[in-house]
């Protein structure tokens, strides 16, 4: 009986032990984050690391082929708009130019010779009818001449109709002079216009070369600095080649690189914040880049302040987007493993702060450093922030 007795105790013994959860690991307080739910307004921001590029960006490319003769400023230099960065030659340019200059006054002469042919016949033809038109004014007076004096019998009546018949073909000689004049000085224009357009064509011939050539004087067409100079003298370039830039470097903007996860927010006109490792400038969204490069979306940063000192072109800065402001809501900081709108189970301390237990949570949307609890926790409750995913197969923790 009492074997039986002691057996039924182990027996119980070992069904309790068995039915047991394992022991809680130990964790050492100190090396866990442990963060408090706290309720209040919440600033939901993104960050994103990026540069500060000028506002005010030119690349000058080569208008037309030749070699490069002389570079007469190097990269860091002052310039305006008209000053000369380097010299191009184009001898063949030049001498089309040359030919193009002697075509346009070969063309203009014979355009100068045609318009006093035509002048020329304008003037015969105005003669003429100045000759027929006297002849006419003749006529008429010799009809009234005639028809008094067969009035009185003085002059036989064949004189008088032979008068009248000279004034009607007078008349009508004058009438059509009149009307060939005016036809010949509409034609005028006509005639002129093949050789106007020859002089129009080679004028414009003439103002694309001259302009070409002006070109190979490569200037710098905006008041700034001269950023980069990828070239040597001698060195042949084509058209379209990327010869300088210039920037106005006092007009700067920050490009921020946000993770494509956080970027959906993202709206223009939203305010942010610049920190460039020497002070902190205000800024408002200008534009966020539609596409996805390497995980990140690119948003340009107009800065609103004034930039502080030692800012300039290409350096690092770090920039946090402003995206809303929720009051009055349940919030804690963010875990690495915390997700915006998604849910966890992160361990919450019990009220003696010595045992943590797993717990559900759903979070809501998500700042740099804090997220929103939509569920799973109350204000004031303790939770532990560090990685924890070496616990995935606990559901305490106990606290030294």
């Amino acid at each position: 009986m009492i074997g039986l007795a002691s057996a039924g105790v182990l027996a119980v013994i070992a069904i309790i032990l068995f039915t047991m959860d394992p022991a809680a690991p130990s964790v050492d307080r100190s090396s866990v984050w442990i963060g408090e739910v706290k309720k209040g307004p919440l600033q939901v921001n993104v960050r994103g690391i990026g540069t500060l590029v000028p506002e005010d960006l030119r690349w000058i490319t080569a208008q037309t082929s030749g070699s490069v003769e002389e570079i007469f400023i190097l990269p860091g230099a002052a310039v305006e708009p008209e000053t000369v960065i380097l010299q191009l030659g184009n001898p063949e340019l030049e001498q089309n130019l040359r030919n193009a200059e002697l075509q346009l006054a070969s063309a203009e002469a014979q355009l100068a010779n045609q318009r006093v042919r035509e002048e020329d016949g304008l003037l015969e033809m105005e003669y003429q009818l100045a000759q027929l038109d006297s002849s006419y004014e003749n006529a008429k007076l010799d009809v009234r001449v005639n028809e008094e004096l067969f009035a009185e019998g003085l002059v036989a009546e064949r004189d008088l109709l032979r008068s009248r018949l000279s004034r009607e073909q007078l008349e009508r000689q004058t009438e059509i002079m009149g009307r060939r004049l005016e036809t010949r000085r509409q034609q005028v224009e006509q005639n002129l216009a093949p050789a106007l357009a020859s002089v129009d064509q080679e004028k414009e011939r003439v103002a694309l070369l001259r302009q070409q050539v002006a070109d190979l004087s490569v200037k710098a067409g905006l008041q700034g600095v001269l950023q980069r100079l990828p070239l040597e003298e001698g060195q042949q370039v084509s058209t379209g080649t990327q010869l300088a830039q210039v920037a106005d470097p006092t007009r700067l903007k920050a490009v921020v690189r946000i993770p494509e996860t956080q970027a959906k927010d993202v709206q223009i006109g939203q305010d942010a914040i610049i920190d460039t490792r020497n002070g902190t400038v205000a800024g408002k969204v200008a534009r966020v880049n539609p596409t996805v490069v390497g995980g990140t979306v690119d948003v340009d940063v107009r800065i609103v302040g004034d930039l502080p000192r030692g800012a300039r072109a290409d350096l690092t800065v770090e920039g946090v987007i402003s995206l809303a402001s929720l009051d009055n809501v349940l919030f804690v900081g963010r875990s690495s493993a915390a997700r915006e709108n998604g849910t966890m189970g992160i361990f919450r301390l019990t009220p003696d702060g010595n045992t943590a237990v797993r717990t559900q949570v759903t979070f809501g949307k998500s700042s740099v450093s804090e997220i929103e609890v939509m569920a799973g926790l109350q204000e004031g409750d303790k939770v532990i922030l560090s990685d924890t995913s070496q616990y995935d197969d606990n559901d305490r923790l106990r606290l030294n």
